[in-house]
């Protein structure tokens, strides 16, 4: 499967980095199948770092590897999906134990449902059906030093 990671720096040996909280599943090197997607973090993270480069590096990962690692994969929003995301969210020595979590990503409209259900503004299962109406992007993040063993760096591009 070709993935894709979008930041303002090219990434040839991906690496986990533990500073970085808050994310949706916790530390972990995050990629998307979705081309579109890497190219628009990349432009995001060059606008953030003021940078002079949006990249994406392209990687292959071995599927494969799934059967030898602890992966877990939440196809649709669900109950689980919040609460591990509120959990990594909040809670930066929470690990869940996951070599590999694929699933949505919280972003901006996604990351504001979110912070309704942290805030107490909103339930968990209503903040689910909401969620059921959105276009939600995808997202794969390598949690171990061991999954990351399984990706290799094909090339990188720089996005305009």
């Amino acid at each position: 499967m070709i993935l894709y990671h979008g930041s303002d720096v090219e990434v040839i040996e991906p690496r986990i980095i533990i500073s970085e909280k808050g994310k949706d599943f916790g530390c972990a090197f995050y990629l998307t199948p979705i081309k579109e997607q890497a190219e628009r973090m990349a432009k995001r993270k060059q606008r953030i770092n003021k940078s002079g480069s949006a990249i994406v590096s392209v990687f292959e990962w071995n599927e494969k590897s799934k059967g030898l690692l602890k992966y877990k994969n939440f196809p649709s929003p669900n109950l689980e999906w919040l609460e591990m995301i509120i959990e990594c969210r909040t809670n930066p020595s929470f690990i869940h134990g996951y070599d590999i979590v694929e699933g949505k990503i919280a972003d901006d409209s996604v990351g504001e449902t979110v912070l309704f259900v942290v805030d107490g503004v909103m339930k968990k299962e209503d903040a689910i059906e909401r969620l059921k109406f959105q276009k939600i992007n995808s997202q794969i993040a390598f949690c171990s030093d061991n999954s990351i063993k399984y990706l290799k760096f094909l090339n990188s591009y720089e996005v305009k």
